[in-house]
């Protein structure tokens, strides 16, 4: 039996470092089966995960001495931290880990969003030449959303300065006179529906919680400027995908980039595959190869200190 358990994948060299000290069990399929989970944890002392394994009561009942979570990525949605504290285990996320890469993504999905100028590969190798179809639009100039002011949102912030956007965000999380605002000098926007009738786009940066469950909604996208675009690398529980469907479906907004969704993995019999103007990714905005050393990383080096 072994020491820590590692259910979903994982730098190799962060592995390799954790073996170093300590009986490493690492199966980065295990998460497609949480009875075998239950089975193999009773020994252990952590437990390292991405987003994809259900950390509830059940599995902690049959870990009676865990005292450690690695978490590799930041939304702590799918473990009950509650139980956890009840149980005396501590639970640490790769905060900070993965900003430039989410940062990245944004800025990449925006401008492919406003371009549009990425479909037409199948249609010139056929022998069309469809230029006048492709004109699209520039960041410079925009007005960029942000809904969550943290690192990550902060992040997308600055680079999106940098192509001469305008930034406003919405933070329910953050006081008027948070430090943040002036730092960033994002001219702060309350309530929610203010920023969503002035952004160009809108990109959301903001954890799933019971108050933010559905945060953009029908209300919401009706609300949204005509033809603005919207970006989802948060959590997929924040966006109302029927209403999102709704949207692109009567062409009230442009379009919108999805990383995340309700019911992960998505499956072929989606309602959102067959929306117009979707990009749709796997989770994976913050996965780059950088990023996946330094996630790695830092919960290898939590995880030997919590067991040291």
């Amino acid at each position: 039996m072994s020491d820590i358990l590692i259910t979903e994948f994982m730098d190799e060299d962060a592995v390799a470092s954790l073996r170093d000290g300590f009986d490493v069990h690492y199966a980065p399929d295990l998460h497609e089966s949480p009875a075998e989970i239950a089975a193999l944890s009773g020994s252990s002392r952590a437990l390292i995960v991405r987003n994809r394994t259900l950390v509830d009561t059940r599995l902690l009942d049959a870990a009676p001495r865990l005292v450690a979570i690695g978490r590799l990525g930041v939304g702590l949605d799918n473990i009950d931290t509650d139980a956890c504290a009840e149980r005396g285990i501590s639970v640490y996320p790769a905060t900070g880990a993965n900003v430039v890469a989410v940062a990245e993504y944004v800025i990449a999905a925006i401008l492919i969003m406003l371009r549009g100028a990425f479909h037409c590969g199948d249609r010139m190798r056929a022998g069309h030449w469809p230029r006048n179809e492709m004109v699209g639009s520039e960041a410079s100039g925009k007005t960029l959303g942000i809904v969550g002011l943290g690192a990550i949102g902060r992040a997308v912030t600055e680079r999106a300065k940098g192509l001469g956007m305008e930034v406003v965000a919405f933070d329910p999380f953050l006081s008027a006179d948070d430090e943040a605002w002036q730092r960033t000098k994002v001219r702060r926007m309350d309530p929610l529906m203010a920023l969503l009738e002035v952004s160009d786009v809108v990109s959301l940066h903001i954890p799933l919680t019971d108050a933010t469950r559905h945060l953009i909604g029908e209300h919401q996208i009706a609300a949204m400027k005509a033809g603005a675009y919207l970006i989802n690398t948060a959590r997929g529980g924040v966006v109302d995908e029927n209403a999102l469907i709704q949207g692109l479906n009567s062409g009230r907004i442009g379009g919108a980039a999805l990383d995340v969704f309700e019911d992960e993995p998505l499956t072929a019999d989606s309602a959102l595959i067959d929306a117009p103007g979707l990009y749709l990714t796997p989770h994976i905005a913050g996965l780059t190869r950088e990023a996946g050393i330094r996630v790695g990383s830092l919960i290898a080096s939590r995880i030997r200190s919590a067991l040291a």
